[in-house]
């Protein structure tokens, strides 16, 4: 059975997916928009949305247990995991349904059910055939675990099974030290669990600057989250009350559960693109800079394009792939200036390159880093907060990384993307105007420093 051809047809619904029916709605081009779950994929319903819900319970807890310290006396009797949950649940919701105004009142064909390439322009969903002029594949990313280590659900788990715990468990080992992984310790901990994470690199959050990993493991270390890093796992097995986990080295550690953590990779078997003749490496879709892969008039977005699997970089490859197709011949995507935040207590955000891989770059004589201490900024001050401000620049050129850390650090993401992306120099930031007392303004004390000029702030 054969259906109508139109402008776009995308298989996947996640950000990638969504965002570039939205905008190819917009530019007055017909879409069909073929999801096999729920529309917004892993990023609402079991990523993004949900792990910062948690997170944020998880800061609730620990302001209940330390608000004595701001002279409020209040007592942390305990935590309601399924109150918790409705909480997570109910922003996911209203979220969803939303969305899902957007994609109706677009004029969207949205087609549910599990999709197929089964030729260049034509996608398979039930026997019905969708055809396209344009195709775009956004089918997403699956939790990922190591050869020989199976996950059961309930004492080895995923993400996806951590966010429908209904309970806070006594103790738990993370095996990964990355974004997922330290988000998850960071929650549980301020939940009232025992966390240890197992790292095989030599560091936590390996990908960040090595300056905000030492922050974290600081941090942590003060909040009881114990780490063994440079400590590759080795085997798994039950015990009467969980699990026992070796490590290298020798040694094993024991907890209720085992949180696999290990990183997500592309949801591209089965679907069709092999046989397409779509160009694939290590299950990733290969793709141009201009988002085509190896078949005429086909895209791909998101997590399946080699990259920062972030759901904003999915949200900017779709949006640039519909003005693509709409011939609108949108500038190509850098990949350097897509934002991240780690939303663990505390927050990690960052741009642009570390001070290691600007001084690869540029050379070491040509790289330039101050560090401003958030101990110098009031706003912090007033939040309990310690971290940091570390720009990354080129002798006397522009600031090419932005490191930041400390709680809500994440919100101030903004201002350094655009330091970035439009290649501002020190001098140019300090003369702007940052309001006090705001976190935002350890931006433009770290750019006064390193203009020169410092105000709260040694030179």
């Amino acid at each position: 059975m054969s259906g109508e051809t139109f402008d776009v047809v995308i298989l996947g619904g996640g950000s990638g997916g969504y965002a570039t029916a939205l905008r190819a709605a917009q530019l007055d081009l017909s879409v069909v928009l073929i999801e096999k779950d729920k529309l917004g994929g892993t990023c609402l319903h079991r990523g993004c949305i949900p792990t910062k819900a948690l997170l944020h319970a998880g800061e609730v807890a620990d302001q209940t247990r330390e608000s004595d310290a701001f002279g409020i006396k209040a007592e942390l009797i305990g935590v309601d995991m399924a109150g918790v949950n409705a909480y997570k649940d109910g922003v996911v919701a209203k979220l969803y349904k939303g969305l899902q105004g957007l994609v109706k009142a677009a004029k969207i064909t949205y087609v549910e059910g599990a999709g197929r390439l089964v030729a260049p322009d034509t996608v398979e969903v039930d026997g019905t055939r969708y055809t396209g002029r344009n195709v775009v594949l956004a089918t997403g990313s699956y939790s990922r675990t190591l050869p020989g280590l199976e996950l059961d659900g309930k004492r080895v788990i995923s993400s996806e099974h951590a966010l429908n715990l209904d309970r806070v468990p006594t103790s738990a080992i993370v095996l990964g030290g990355g974004v997922i992984g330290v988000e998850f310790a960071s929650a549980w901990r301020s939940l009232g669990s025992e966390v240890t994470i197992v790292e095989a690199l030599p560091r936590l959050l390996a990908a960040e600057d090595e300056e905000a990993s030492k922050a974290v493991e600081r941090a942590f270390r003060k909040r009881g989250i114990g780490f063994k890093t440079g400590k590759p796992f080795e085997k798994v097995e039950p015990t009467d009350n969980g699990v026992r986990v070796a490590i290298a080295g020798g040694e094993t550690l024991e907890a209720e559960l085992l949180l696999v953590a290990v990183g997500r990779g592309p949801t591209t078997a089965g679907v069709g693109y092999e046989e397409q003749g779509v160009k694939m490496e290590r299950g990733f879709v290969l793709t141009d800079d201009r988002l085509r892969t190896s078949v005429p008039n086909v895209f791909a977005v998101g997590d399946i394009v080699p990259g920062l699997q972030l759901a904003h970089r999915g949200f900017q490859q779709g949006i640039f792939v519909a003005e693509e197709i709409a011939g609108k011949n949108p500038a190509p995507i850098d990949e350097a200036g897509i934002p991240r935040v780690t939303y663990s207590d505390p927050e990690v955000a960052s741009m642009g390159l570390t001070e290691a891989k600007a001084k690869e770059k540029y050379g070491a004589d040509k790289v330039q880093a101050y560090n401003y201490n958030l101990g110098g900024n009031g706003k912090s001050q007033i939040l309990r907060t310690q971290g940091f401000v570390k720009l990354v620049r080129v002798a006397d050129g522009p600031v090419v990384g932005v490191h930041m850390v400390g709680a809500r650090v994440g919100e101030l993401i903004g201002e350094a993307q655009l330091i970035y992306n439009w290649e501002a120099y020190p001098a140019e930031v300090a003369q702007l105007v940052h309001a006090h007392p705001t976190q935002n303004e350890a931006l433009g004390e770290a750019h006064l420093a390193l203009a020169g000029k410092p105000l709260h702030a040694h030179a």
